[in-house]
């Protein structure tokens, strides 16, 4: 069983690859579990340079990664040269963040790697390349179908020690969530987190807390209907198939200390709902966990940063929590064997 990571570049003018290269620069020092970058490396050495680091770097296949790993940053070249500078995305960005991906999800499909773990992209520059998926976890969903022939249904789940939560709608307009959520979308996220939660973090009950959407969880009606109509049905329909759910809750009195310390995640409405909370208590170290794939992936929970790229400013500390849980969740997914899920709602859009 492969115990090395599979790192994707992210976006070649953004901060990825300055923080893979000051993760792998802390690897002793952290006692980081070993992983390779997917990337041109001709191009990571003039970022090192840039960032006025020196680095001993390896072009290796991943079988050999392992063991180059303590003597230098192992780098798997994705046959596409990179020409983009900090800061400043070109043609070369959008197929050498997709050639990366694509290449870290055939290799953990194959075995080859334990888990993928991706830099930031941005969506723009991929959009204007003529990529059509949503953004980068339904990208992940579609190679994983392409791999395994079984349609996935991704949750966005964001990870720490002191909070997990789990947006139900994700990238949408306020506007258009009420349209968007449903009790079956609700019950489905539930069950994959609960199931996630079980086989790849060992938690053997996991405790959901799943929020109302309207202020007071709609106050009996009085402030909306929807959490009576909508989000009420499915934390009973959670609890009829024996998980440990309860909602919807108050999504303004969720978060302090004593209440975190009564679930193990929250289940909330909608984008912000989820990251303010997270984003205020762990912004430096929390982690993307993507859920519902038939692999581990993770991601720094930050984006590309254009304008600190190529600096040296940036801070690796949340690529470097990625890492660790990746290990973490893979060694454990791969000691319990973790059965598939099938998700209804899969290839729904």
């Amino acid at each position: 069983m492969a115990h090395i990571l599979a790192l994707t570049l992210g976006d070649p003018a953004g901060i990825g690859p300055d923080i893979a290269i000051a993760a792998w620069q802390r690897r002793q020092e952290l006692g980081l579990p070993p992983f390779y970058l997917l990337a041109d490396p001709d191009f990571v050495r003039r970022r090192a340079r840039q960032i006025g680091t020196s680095l001993a770097l390896s072009v290796v296949e991943p079988t050999a990664a392992e063991t180059t790993f303590r003597s230098a940053l192992p780098v798997v070249d994705i046959d596409v040269d990179v020409t983009a500078e900090p800061g400043r995305p070109d043609e070369s960005s959008a197929p050498a963040a997709l050639g990366a991906i694509r290449r870290a999800v055939a290799d953990v499909c194959s075995g080859v790697a334990a888990a993928v773990v991706t830099n930031p992209v941005a969506k723009n520059v991929l959009y204007r390349s003529g990529f059509t998926e949503p953004g980068h976890t339904e990208y992940l969903a579609k190679l994983a179908e392409e791999s395994t022939g079984v349609p996935a249904q991704p949750v966005m789940l964001l990870w720490s020690p002191e909070l997990a939560v789990v947006p139900v709608t994700i990238h949408l307009p306020l506007k258009d969530v009420v349209a968007k959520l449903t009790t079956d979308l609700i019950v489905e996220t539930g069950r994959i987190v609960a199931h996630d939660l079980r086989f790849r973090f060992g938690i053997a009950k996991p405790r959901l807390a799943i929020a109302g959407l309207n202020p007071h969880a709609g106050e009996q009606g009085t402030l909306g209907a929807e959490d009576l109509a909508v989000v009420e049905p499915a934390v009973q329909r959670l609890i009829a198939e024996g998980i440990d759910a309860r909602g919807p809750l108050a999504a303004d009195s969720m978060f302090h200390q004593a209440a975190r310390a009564t679930y193990d995640v929250a289940l909330a409405m909608y984008h912000d709902q989820a990251l303010i909370p997270i984003k205020t208590l762990a912004f430096e170290h929390a982690v993307n966990v993507t859920l519902g794939l038939p692999f581990v992936r993770t991601s720094p929970d930050h984006g590309t940063a254009f304008d600190i790229a190529g600096t040296g400013r940036a801070d690796p500390s949340s690529l470097i929590a990625a890492i660790q849980l990746a290990a973490r969740i893979s060694a454990h997914s791969a000691q319990t064997v973790p059965p598939p899920y099938r998700s209804p709602l899969a290839g729904k859009g």
